[in-house]
């Protein structure tokens, strides 16, 4: 008996921590801090995830950090061509 209630705790330990470590790759993906959103995960983990979902889409809708985002890679792309010469 002994066994199976660790092994029940285990799985459901693991089961509970796949949202929060989604949550944390998901935000540091996104350039923020894995940590916290993953300790957020924990401790809410679907009010996290949707709050955190919510910010990406925000980012994602907004013009001016699409052309942000846009001009990054241009200016990553020139500066490692101009290194290749």
């Amino acid at each position: 008996m002994p066994v199976y209630l660790l092994v029940s705790g285990f799985g459901f330990l693991c089961a509970y921590s796949v949202l929060p470590l989604l949550t944390g790759y998901c935000a540091a993906s996104y350039g923020r801090s894995f940590w916290f959103w993953f300790l957020l995960g924990w401790i809410l983990p679907i009010l996290s995830f949707l709050g955190l979902f919510a910010l990406i889409a925000r980012q994602h809708l907004d013009r001016g950090e699409r052309l942000l985002a846009e001009a990054k890679e241009i200016l990553a792309a020139a500066e490692a061509a101009e290194v290749k010469r």
